[in-house]
């Protein structure tokens, strides 16, 4: 048994053993956790200590560092300034440089552009002009051809009423004739055909053919030859018209009588040989017949260019023709000189094709000349995107270095410092 005496009250407890272990074991715990923490207090104290002395070495040692690093930092963003302003400064001279020759190019541009604008006005002008110069001598064509036409059917109608009236006069010589034949006249029958229709012509031709040619054909040398050959030239020696005649007459008494078809074809020939562009027979063969008897009788249904005619109408026939081939000539000169106009058109549609073809070569060349240009200014505008991407990744570099001093803490600047990592270890080794 143990006695235990209260320091309080001064009384006197009597415990057993067991009653006085467990006394005996909370005071030692309390004791002992007393003990333990006034050392823990004190070894607090201590690191608390030691923790500021270190961390005043450390401060101080990070002032030393932040300065340097805000030096370095300094020095960072003053290059980093400079950096900027070449940047910038290159960076405007390549805006710049690419303005200028951005302009000149747009300015080059311009100018082929008016060049070519200015070309196809000067070609629509030259084609419009050429279009009203055509259509005003295509008009003027028209009008003298219609005014041509006219004359001509004038010159036609004209040539009708004279060809009626000369027909109407010669009907009474005609019948004259018929009576002349019938009472076998001494003067017809004392003088040849041929004869009477040379006195005819020689009695007018001072007055009516003064350059005319009229003589009998003599020239046998191709085997046979006409009656008479006519032939008229103007003043250029063009000729005119030429005829060849033949003259029929036959007597009442002839045995066998003749028709006036059995001599067209050697006149057709004679025609040919001696290169006369009408034939003419002149006959008194078929006396009744009415086809003969009614005027002049066109039979070129079978030789081209042929007639047959009484005596009495042997001056009008050479009058016809040889008005007829006036007429003609005059057809020829001005159909002549449409051929002319229209061979000028022709030439001056060539020389529009000409032009045209010109023109068309050197827009192309201009055209591709405008390309290469153009692909020339692709290529700058190329190598100005380029530069500008090249700028660009610099400013992005910078910018990247920028942010990474910006974001430079104490923190990262002890990171993998083996310095300060022996400084804490010994901190913590002190502790311990």
């Amino acid at each position: 048994m143990n006695e235990i005496k209260c320091p309080h009250c001064g009384q006197v407890f009597t415990i057993d053993q067991s009653q006085f272990e467990s006394i005996v074991l909370q005071v030692r715990n309390q004791e002992f956790q007393k003990e333990i923490q006034e050392k823990q207090a004190a070894f607090e104290k201590e690191k608390q200590s030691a923790v500021e002395v270190v961390k005043m070495q450390q401060e101080n040692s990070f002032k030393d560092t932040l300065t340097n690093k805000e030096k370095e930092i300094a020095r960072l963003q003053e290059q980093l300034q400079a950096a900027n302003t070449a940047k910038e400064l290159a960076l405007s001279k390549s805006k710049q440089d690419f303005q200028n020759d951005l302009n000149t190019k747009e300015a080059v541009i311009a100018e082929l552009n008016n060049k070519l604008k200015q070309n196809e006005l000067n070609q629509q002008l030259a084609l419009n002009k050429a279009m009203s110069e055509a259509k005003a001598q295509e008009a003027e064509l028209r009008s003298k051809l219609e005014l041509a036409e006219k004359e001509k059917q004038l010159q036609l109608r004209s040539l009708k009423e004279v060809a009626d009236q000369q027909l109407k006069d010669k009907q009474e010589l005609i019948d004259y004739y018929k009576d002349l034949k019938a009472k076998q006249s001494v003067k017809l029958l004392g003088e040849t055909l041929e004869q009477h229709c040379e006195i005819e012509f020689n009695k007018i031709r001072a007055t009516a053919f003064p350059k005319a040619y009229f003589e009998k054909d003599s020239d046998i040398s191709l085997g046979t030859k006409g009656d008479y050959i006519f032939k008229e030239s103007d003043e250029a020696g063009n000729e005119i018209v030429s005829i060849m005649f033949e003259m029929k007459n036959e007597g009442d008494q002839t045995a066998t009588k003749k028709k006036n078809e059995d001599f067209l074809d050697k006149l057709n020939k004679d025609r040919s040989d001696k290169k006369c562009e009408y034939a003419v027979l002149v006959s008194l063969l078929e006396p009744e017949s009415e086809l003969y008897n009614q005027g002049i009788v066109d039979v070129s249904y079978r030789y081209d260019k042929m007639y047959v005619i009484r005596p009495q109408l042997f001056i009008p026939m050479i009058t016809l023709l040889r008005n007829a081939a006036l007429n003609s000539m005059a057809y020829k000169a001005e159909l002549a000189l449409t051929r002319q106009q229209n061979l000028d058109i022709t030439n001056f549609e060539a020389s529009m094709n000409d032009f045209k073809e010109q023109f068309g070569r050197n827009y192309r060349i201009a055209s591709e000349r405008f390309k290469t240009a153009i692909d020339e200014i692709d290529k700058t505008i190329v190598h100005l995107q380029k530069t500008k991407e090249a700028l660009l990744s610099s400013e992005n570099n910078l910018r990247l270095a920028n942010n990474k001093a910006d974001d430079l803490s104490i923190k990262k600047l002890t990171r993998n410092n083996p310095t300060m990592a022996a400084k804490f270890a010994a901190i913590k080794e002190e502790d311990n």
